[in-house]
């Protein structure tokens, strides 16, 4: 055989070649996936104090002067350090979006939560994931996947283990605040995620605005309902600054990052991480304890968590994603009316 012929011949030889490693960006987007998904589950696990804070250091029984206390001093020291206003039709937009987060939804949250069970109203905030991807597949012309689905559904079911106790009783009123109040969160998440965010504006400017909104609508809502306590202590100080500044202002700012950034079905499952800290908060500092049961439930909780996540790359996804959306503090402040 001569060379030329052996030179042809191994030319047109079939080879077999190992499937190429990840390319270090691939690697280091995914990572970069992950550390903002880590953030933003601090805004939910953030939320997730709130049940402790408010029976613990806050006056009792005036939950709309918390909730307005918790926005409108927040939105009003944003506004203040970062010096930018909404312009053109963002006014409408931030106006939307703070009634839908703050304004709107804390009213029927406390509503909820003083007519339900702790157990139950977590259970009903639980379907965030699942209510999401109906709207972003409405909005965001998103169809959820099964993975998505059955990640809601374990989710579900895993909450209700972690929080629902046999002798809960449902009230009809409680169960339709609380389903409202839920889907104005998600759809909320939704908005934010088909408007983005203005060009050039920060993610605190565009926090303060929506707290600034909700502040607005809430604080003469409490003070002609509730009004204020004769005097306020140390300690409701402290809590009060702790839910403003950490629990509100810094917690919101790392969900709305997570918005933007993550997949849509990886932010519509952080926000279960809100009645895990619940739980584990109350073991801390209430002294209460889990069943088997409970555990059982927790660990469905952090599974659906897991499952619900898709950190790849944008170019590496399929085409066909999921819708996604948040939790906000639903679950946890549910569990007030267990007092």
């Amino acid at each position: 055989m001569s060379a030329t012929t052996a030179t042809t011949s191994r030319a047109l030889k079939p080879t077999t070649t190992e499937p190429a490693p990840p390319t270090p960006s691939h690697r280091t987007s995914t990572r970069a996936a992950i550390g903002i998904a880590a953030l933003a589950a601090l805004g939910p696990a953030t939320w997730g104090t709130t049940y402790v804070t408010t029976t613990e250091l806050l006056p009792a029984d005036r939950p709309l002067l918390a909730a307005a206390l918790r926005a409108l001093p927040a939105g009003l020291i944003l506004l203040a350090l970062t010096r930018r206003l909404p312009r053109g039709d963002w006014w409408w937009k931030a106006t939307v979006l703070g009634m839908l987060n703050f304004g709107a939804f804390f009213p029927l949250l406390f509503f909820g939560a003083y007519r339900l069970p702790g157990g139950v109203a977590s259970t009903v905030s639980a379907v965030t994931p699942l209510l999401v991807a109906g709207l972003g597949a409405g909005v965001l012309k998103i169809r959820p996947t099964r993975r998505t689905l059955a990640a809601g559904f374990v989710g579900v079911a895993g909450v209700g283990l972690l929080v629902l106790r046999g002798d809960a009783e449902a009230d009809a009123a409680g169960i339709a605040a609380m389903l409202a109040a839920t889907v104005l969160m998600a759809l909320a998440v939704v908005l934010s995620k088909r408007w983005g965010r203005p060009a050039g504006v920060s993610l605190l400017a565009f926090t303060g605005w929506q707290l600034t909104v909700g502040g607005l609508v809430l604080a003469p809502v409490a003070l002609t309902a509730e009004g204020l306590p004769g005097h306020f202590t140390g300690a409701n100080i402290a809590g009060y600054v702790y839910l403003g500044v950490i629990g509100t202002a810094v917690a919101y700012a790392l969900w709305f990052h997570g918005i933007e950034r993550l997949p849509a079905s990886s932010v519509s499952f952080l926000g279960l991480t809100n009645p895990v800290v619940a739980t584990l908060a109350g073991l801390l500092f209430l002294g209460q304890t889990l069943t088997a049961w409970q555990i059982g439930g927790l660990t469905l909780v952090i599974g659906s968590v897991a499952l619900g996540q898709n950190l790849r790359p944008a170019s590496r996804r399929r085409a066909r994603t999921d819708g996604q959306g948040g939790a906000g503090d639903a679950a946890v402040l549910g569990r007030r009316s267990k007092r």
